[in-house]
């Protein structure tokens, strides 16, 4: 399945539009992940649990919003969007959302 950020798929014409699919996932902060990550704040460098853990939630969402298209008969999704907000009570929780439009190419 081809997905891409653009609103055209280049050499590959759009046959058929088949709406708008999504694909959410949120997940927790784990409270060492959290400690972890306020050490590497304090001390600097880049906080490589967090960095995972957001990876896998990206990979996940689009894997979803893959499906979705699959699941309307789509061999691509267009015009994608990734959005990342943090969400929950203090903030405790990261939620990872991707949506596009599912096509026939």
């Amino acid at each position: 399945m081809i997905v891409t950020t653009t609103n055209a798929i280049e050499g590959r014409p759009v046959r058929q539009y088949l709406g708008i699919v999504t694909g959410e996932v949120i997940v927790g902060a784990n409270l060492f992940r959290d400690l972890f990550a306020s050490i590497t704040d304090i001390v600097g460098g880049r906080s490589g649990k967090y960095e995972n853990v957001l990876a896998r939630a990206r990979k996940e969402a689009l894997a979803e919003m893959e499906e979705e298209s699959h699941k309307l008969g789509g061999n691509g999704v267009i015009g994608v969007d990734l959005d990342y907000e943090v969400i929950g009570q203090n903030g405790s929780m990261l939620m990872v959302s991707a949506s596009g439009t599912a096509v026939q190419v």
